[in-house]
């Protein structure tokens, strides 16, 4: 059951107009980030150095000012409404803005980072989003070194290799590190062109499972949203690797039909969205990070780059 933060009784549920916009304030967007960050208002409140109470009544003054509902309760967290998601973009501008102006006249804030960052991410996520973002980092920090490992599958404490975490799924029901939503990103099945006009394209689910399938070794990949027993019941398995680019291959070679990242699929010139509708298998990003490193300079650049890159890059991810 979803619940609210306790903004007042006129704020519009989904609506974005903006009852007074001198009431806004730049400050009150620090809060939001905070508590979208940690996912809840007493770790906002540590991370801000305040109370609990403060953080709520700062959130309810700007969701009163933005005459919109912001935030809501699932799951132990708060999670952005949609016109959340859409604020929560300005709000890391602003917050961001506020840094540099702070680096601008403080040379102790200019200080040169010269460190290393170990990033882990699945395969096509890593290359595809992660691998621009570093990029980006290092024109304004030539001395960053940014060490990327893919196929990374599930978090734990007890793997000490990675600095930053970005994983496909929910963070563990129990866990010490500081997780955060980072995006979303939507899948569908595609083939080649070759494929289709050799064996048909599929306009139905039953017609999908008359054709071979490609997809991620059953058993290794445990996001429930790409399930493939859930999207297509007794799918005909042709080829499966723990690898996204040996499933591209493997369509490529008119080996079957696969499940892939919309995202990815964009970067393959001659693969096709098949004719069959599939209900959208949407996958939750997660970002986690030690929470001793949160505040090592190196780790919060890069941080920032990340949901930077996602936020340059949300309708090619949904």
């Amino acid at each position: 059951m979803h619940t609210r933060v306790g903004v007042s009784a006129h704020a519009g549920e989904g609506k974005a107009a903006v009852s007074d916009p001198q009431s806004v304030r730049a400050d009150d967007l620090r809060y939001l980030v905070a508590v979208v960050d940690t996912g809840r208002l007493t770790s906002a409140a540590k991370l801000l150095g305040v109370d609990h109470s403060t953080v709520s009544r700062r959130l309810q003054a700007l969701e009163q000012a933005l005459n919109t509902r912001l935030l809501i309760r699932s799951d132990e967290r708060w999670e952005l409404t949609g016109p959340g998601r859409t604020v929560m973009e300005h709000a890391r501008n602003v917050v961001r803005a506020v840094e540099l102006a702070a680096e601008a006249v403080d040379p102790m804030r200019q200080r040169t980072i010269d460190a290393t960052v170990r990033v882990t991410a699945a395969d096509g996520f890593g290359a595809l989003i992660v691998t621009p973002a570093m990029a980006r980092v290092q024109l304004q920090h030539p001395r960053l070194r940014i060490e990327l490992a893919t196929g990374a599958r599930e978090l734990t404490l007890r793997d000490a290799a990675f600095d930053i975490a970005v994983t496909p799924g929910p963070p563990p029901p129990a866990t010490r590190l500081f997780t955060e939503r980072l995006c979303e990103y939507d899948n569908g099945f595609y083939a080649s062109a070759s494929y289709l006009a050799k064996h048909g394209n599929p306009d139905s689910i039953e017609e999908l499972t008359e054709h071979t399938i490609i997809s991620f070794v059953e058993g290794l990949e445990k996001i429930r949203e790409i399930d493939l027993s859930r999207l297509v019941p007794d799918a005909r398995v042709a080829f499966s690797s723990t690898n996204i680019f040996a499933q591209l291959q493997a369509i490529r070679q008119e080996m079957g039909i696969g499940l892939v990242a919309n995202f990815v699929a964009r970067t393959v010139p001659d693969l096709v969205p098949v004719a069959a509708y599939v209900p959208p298998a949407r996958v939750l990003v997660t970002l986690a990070v030690r929470r001793e490193a949160l505040k090592r300079p190196e780790i919060q650049v890069v941080r920032e780059a990340l949901h930077q890159e996602v936020q340059m890059r949300r309708g090619e991810l949904i």
